[in-house]
């Protein structure tokens, strides 16, 4: 039984391809989760005045949910 002789040539090297991708995919994670976090404040303030159970527009509901978005976002970012 013979055997067939590898040459290194002949062999991917996965460590390089590694190392070019993943700051790619930091910045798409960073993206999507950037992405989403300025965008869900947006459908959230929307849903408060416009959803099914609306809050009559007023100041102290205004200042309300833009507060909670607030720390809403600020608590997601800090974590995330």
């Amino acid at each position: 039984m013979s055997t067939v002789p590898t040459s290194s040539a002949s062999i991917p090297d996965h460590a390089s391809d590694h190392g070019e991708s993943l700051p790619a995919l930091a910045l798409g994670a960073i993206g999507v989760v950037f992405g989403d976090v300025g965008t869900s404040p947006l459908y959230g303030l929307k849903e408060s005045f416009i959803g099914h159970h609306p809050l009559t527009v007023d100041a102290p509901h205004i200042f309300g949910v833009i507060s909670l978005i607030f720390w809403t976002m600020t608590l997601i970012v800090t974590i995330k």
